[in-house]
């Protein structure tokens, strides 16, 4: 422990932590031998208005996503357990909870830390260290990921700069751990892919990532939402999740709301399966039912049937 706190404090207040080296290969120990077969997560934000009404408590996520959809594999909001960050004995009993019926847990989705593009050095130092509690969680919990958000006021190169030093010390913090540091797209400049691609390939780590969404691409709205096709300006969300692929430990298939033939109103679920395929990514698929118009528990029945189905006719 005392080896790990000298590590902190230098990889936080030194500028040279940018250069500082990792050794070995990502985190994720989750892909199987089938590439063929789909592995589908369900991830809680799907499940958002439950908690936050109070009608599904956060520590029965694993159980909910098994027993009603018949869903094994878990991705965790940090906001809905906030009061118990650094609570190693919560997080131990939420690992045997979901390891007693079998179900994996995949990352900790981490929002409101702080900016980590922060061009201030004293703020994004702040959202660093505010990373680190949900590292341990992700730790104990047996995920191999946390999901971060490359936000920060100021020019694209200046968050883009601020984002590299960020990233390179957590992914540093996060190897001691054997935890991937991704980036989802959430709007403003973290929509767009090649920007995204540039710190990828600054950082340069194995275990620094992406989590490609295939709905969050509105390039002047933080959050990125494309619901409703009310954004102005819009990525291409396919160029986009190509853009993420080849650094991804994770894919979330957003969706909103769907046809009478099932088929999701504004994202091409074929395309955007078949860029999932041919990129070669074999891990988890999460469903993310961010829409109004359906239940939360129909919009998520809805969106695991269309990857299901879809999956199977691009495999067929």
């Amino acid at each position: 422990m005392d080896n790990r706190r000298e590590f902190l404090k230098k990889i936080v207040a030194s500028a040279s932590a940018i250069q500082l080296p990792l050794v070995g290969a990502a985190f994720n120990t989750l892909k199987s031998p089938d590439e063929s077969s789909l592995k589908i997560s369900l991830a809680q934000w799907s499940l958002h208005r439950a908690l936050e009404k109070g009608t599904l408590k956060a520590e029965n996520f694993a159980p909910v996503a098994k027993k009603e959809y018949g869903i094994l594999a878990v991705e965790y909001v940090n906001g809905f357990y906030t009061a118990h960050a650094t609570n190693e004995k919560f997080w131990l009993q939420m690992k045997k909870t979901a390891d007693d019926i079998g179900v994996k847990s995949l990352l900790i989705m981490v929002d409101n830390e702080g900016d980590l593009g922060d061009p201030k050095k004293s703020e994004r130092k702040k959202a660093v260290e505010n990373h680190f509690k949900w590292i341990n969680a992700a730790k104990i919990l047996g995920c191999h990921s946390i999901r971060v958000n490359a936000f920060g006021e100021g020019s694209k190169e200046a968050v883009q700069l601020a984002m590299i030093e960020s990233m390179t010390i957590l992914s540093a913090y996060a190897s001691i751990e054997k935890i991937n540091v991704i980036i989802e797209n959430h709007g403003l400049y973290s929509a767009d892919g090649k920007w995204i691609e540039g710190i990828m390939k600054r950082v340069n780590q194995p275990n620094c990532g992406t989590l490609p969404d295939f709905g969050n691409w509105c390039t002047n709205a933080k959050w990125g939402s494309t619901q409703d096709n009310q954004c102005t300006e819009v990525y291409d969300r396919y160029q986009g999740v190509n853009e993420f692929l080849p650094y991804a430990k994770g894919v979330s298939a957003k969706s909103y709301d769907f046809n009478a033939d099932g088929e999701e109103t504004i994202i091409d679920y074929t395309k955007m399966l078949k860029q999932v395929k041919a990129s070669g990514f074999t891990g988890h698929i999460g469903v993310e039912y961010e829409g109004h118009r359906l239940s939360e528990p129909d919009g998520i029945r809805a969106t695991k049937a269309l990857l299901e189905k879809t999956w199977k006719k691009i495999n067929s």
